[in-house]
């Protein structure tokens, strides 16, 4: 079994907890096993466990001979996972755990995101609570819920249940960075509805498909230009205003939180106009692919036959939507002029839906100024109700404000120049991270987030590196040492 390969690997304690959490489904939202996990985790240790109302875990530990009078700190990661997966391959997330495997330097699951976000920081929190031979002061143990569709564990947690001054996350996924700040972000979902009529005779149905998209965090990795399937199908779908397309569904992306790969559309074509446009959506597709060849260089688009859709779209009605489509931004709206290299705002449309006469586009706003980032969700409010379609702002959660003075960021800089002998790379990020949150009923916690190298979040292509884990536990252990 290639779990049992992963188990294998140092640290042990790490990698075993690892795969403990990824035998149990534990998508946003749907957390109740894994926090039932974690409830008997903490109290087979002997440990003061609490549960709070939102599902959030929090396990107390004492400080190690010698530490018991030192501030305590927290240790907070987030439970729940992104669960994708390749078009083809058969998984169910509901039933089945994560199916792992080595390669290389690379511990990647079969097809699937691997739930190294955030359950590598997970398993390294449950190794030092389970560990005899740690030094530690008192550590406040935080396992959150829902992190990767709302926040909403972070938003639920209450004051009161924490003393430590200090938060360590550890939800970083680069080695050699420490972040001490980063984006809020807010939920977009536009809605409406459309006339349908019966499909023309003498026309034949198609189904028009996106695949072979690289996807990712739609915060983390949107400055680097990878294709969004769902604005590509709209190109696509466009092109068949002079070929007498007629649109019957859409079905293209996911999460929120995910840079979509991969999307699907029923169509509706004149029989003498399928060869025109099969050829058209050709021509565009080698043009999508030099404009993608370096980020998505395995980009495809299909045209097959299919079952002529009973209904399709209005004409009007079909082109309204689409326009909608075109206009909603996606990707980087503004850098910021003071932070150099760190993305200010943007947009993802993560997710469109369209059928049976009614239509959904769910898009992440994402904004480390708070004013530019609604301007953006303003300005997708407008394209769709110039449709007359209506648009709803939900989930919004702050961003988090650097402060590069805290003495816990000099200690973790001065920490990883003493193991590594290089500077740490101390920055704010464009993603989400449940700190901003917290602070608000923590006011006075200082905050950190660090943590192994992960490639992919949020994709099947998601990988853990077994190096830098290593380093990442040498870290953490002296941190830890030196509180």
């Amino acid at each position: 079994m290639s779990n049992e390969a992963v188990r294998a690997l140092e640290p042990k304690a790490i990698w075993n907890h690892f795969a403990d959490l990824n035998a149990i489904p534990r998508a946003s939202k749907k957390e109740a096993r894994v926090t039932q996990f974690m409830k008997a985790f903490g109290e087979g240790l002997k440990l003061p466990t609490y549960v709070d109302h939102a599902g959030n875990v929090i396990i107390k530990k004492p400080g190690t001979k010698g530490k018991e009078n030192k501030p305590a700190v927290v240790l907070q990661g987030h439970l729940d996972m992104v669960h994708q997966k390749n078009a083809d391959t058969n998984f169910n997330f509901d039933t089945e755990g994560i199916k792992m495997k080595v390669d290389g330097d690379w511990v990647k699951a079969e097809g699937t995101t691997l739930g190294a976000d955030n359950g590598l920081g997970v398993a390294s929190i449950m190794t030092v609570l389970a560990s005899t031979d740690i030094s530690h002061p008192p550590i406040e143990a935080l396992f959150t819920v829902d992190e990767e569709t709302g926040m909403t564990g972070a938003f639920e947690l209450k004051g009161g249940l924490l003393s430590a001054p200090v938060l360590l996350n550890l939800d970083t996924e680069d080695d050699d960075e420490l972040t001490i700040g980063c984006a809020g972000g807010v939920d977009v979902t536009a809605k409406g509805t459309y006339a349908e009529e019966t499909t023309p005779a003498g026309h034949g149905g198609h189904l028009l498909s996106i695949t072979g998209l690289n996807g990712g965090h739609s915060g983390a990795e949107i400055h680097l230009g990878f294709g969004n399937a769902n604005k590509i199908m709209d190109r696509l779908l466009l092109l068949g205003r002079e070929h007498g397309l007629r649109l019957a569904s859409v079905d293209g992306g996911g999460l929120r939180n995910a840079i979509p790969r991969e999307s699907n559309a029923v169509v509706a074509l004149p029989t003498g106009k399928e060869q025109a446009f099969g050829e058209a959506v050709k021509l565009l597709e080698t043009k999508l692919k030099d404009e993608y060849r370096t980020t998505d260089p395995h980009l495809k688009v299909a045209l097959a036959k299919t079952e002529a859709p009973a209904k399709v779209m209005a004409v009007k009605d079909q082109q309204a939507f689409l326009l909608a489509v075109q206009a909603c931004p996606d990707g980087i709206f503004r850098m910021s002029p003071d932070v150099p290299g760190l993305v200010q705002t943007s947009n993802n449309v993560a997710r469109v839906q369209l059928g049976g006469g009614s239509y959904t586009v769910m898009c992440l706003t994402r904004g480390s100024v708070e004013s530019e980032k609604m301007d953006q969700a303003e300005t997708i409010r407008a394209a769709f109700a110039l449709i007359g379609g209506t648009v709803e702002f939900t989930g919004g959660y702050p961003g988090w404000a650097p402060k590069p003075d805290a003495p816990i960021v000099k200690l973790m800089a001065d920490t990883y120049q003493d193991l590594f002998q290089e500077k740490l790379k101390v920055l704010a990020i464009h993603a989400g991270l449940e700190c901003g949150i917290i602070g608000r009923n923590y006011p006075q916690m200082e905050m950190v987030s660090f943590g192994p190298t992960i490639k992919g979040p949020h994709s099947p292509d998601e990988r853990a590196s077994i190096k830098s884990l290593q380093k990442f536990w040498k870290y953490l252990q002296e941190v830890l040492v030196r509180l």
